[in-house]
């Protein structure tokens, strides 16, 4: 043997080179021998043992995290109102619930801390994460502002109360009773059985008209419109005798019928009125006008001509 076929011997590149040839031409194909050598590296480093415990650990983790929030959640639906009862303080429901989301929230970001604990790259993340807390924090913060800011947004609507769960409201031309309010967003039920989900920033900043926020009692509007040329004292006497006959009239509040507008070949009477709840208001507002559409064409009072 000479000296170069000696140095072959004693050099790993010349004889990683002579192996990647003999492995090519045994086979007819290139095959990539370091890329074959890192990943049975990689196969023989992995621990399946450790991999299973982990996983059937993280598993049991999110089952316990999600049947502890809904225990925790049953036991507050059925315990805040008999502390709230004994200690004589006031928490409406939108309150309750807004507590039981809390509760329920922090309950899974705990769940959540656990299974990052028994990953270990994602533990190195969140220790590094930490260490950097300050720009992370910036990053994260601008990252989820929104969320941020309906998460803030609930609160303030649950501490402050511009609306409750329950209340009717008139929200961007629509009308709804306040089905729901979580961490995230409002539920509006509409008239027409449609839900809304608005975010809570956006009831946080909108204008909203509340029918509810003090008294549920509130006034109506009709307006006939009729002939110039008809009997006014009698159109208003009809209207009033019909109102009256209403059994969900406030029989104890005034209810009045006045002119608004007596332009060119027609008359308008406004008759207003009060009532139990805007929930009701359309409907009786409707019976109304019917019953007294149907009296004046009896009675020959004709309503105004379409121009």
């Amino acid at each position: 043997m000479d000296a170069t076929a000696a140095l072959a011997l004693t050099d790993p590149q010349i004889m990683a080179d002579k192996i990647q040839i003999t492995v090519d031409s045994m086979t007819g194909k290139h095959i990539d021998l370091v890329t074959l050598q890192l990943l049975a590296d990689t196969i023989q480093g992995i621990d399946i043992t450790f991999i299973l415990v982990n996983f059937i650990v993280i598993l049991l983790i999110i089952i316990l995290t999600r049947a502890t929030a809904r225990i925790v959640d049953r036991m507050l639906v059925n315990q805040i109102p008999r502390v709230v009862n004994r200690v004589e303080v006031k928490m409406d429901e939108t309150v309750q619930l807004m507590v039981r989301r809390l509760v329920s929230a922090t309950i899974y970001i705990l769940g959540i801390i656990l299974i990052i604990m028994q990953i270990p790259q994602l533990h190195n993340l969140a220790t590094a994460m930490l260490a950097g807390a300050g720009i992370a924090g910036l990053a994260i913060g601008f990252a989820a502002k929104d969320s941020l800011s309906n998460f803030t947004s609930g609160i303030f609507i649950a501490i402050f109360q511009p609306f409750r769960v329950g209340d009717y409201v008139d929200f961007k031309g629509d009308y709804g009773q306040i089905e729901d309010l979580t961490l995230r967003h409002t539920v509006i039920r509409t008239s027409d059985n449609r839900r809304i989900i608005a975010p809570n920033n956006t009831m946080n900043t909108e204008a909203i008209i509340n029918w509810s926020i003090r008294e549920p009692e509130i006034s109506w509007v009709v307006d006939f419109d009729l002939e110039k040329a008809s009997d006014l004292d009698r159109a208003r006497k009809i209207i009033q005798e019909k109102v009256q006959a209403h059994p969900m009239i406030l029989k104890d509040r005034p209810v009045t019928v006045l002119l608004i507008n007596s332009k060119y070949s027609e008359l308008t009477l406004r008759l207003e009125f009060f009532v139990p709840g805007r929930n009701v208001a359309k409907g009786i507002g409707c019976d109304i006008r019917e019953a007294v559409k149907k009296e004046f064409e009896m009675q020959g009072i004709p309503p105004a001509q379409a121009p």
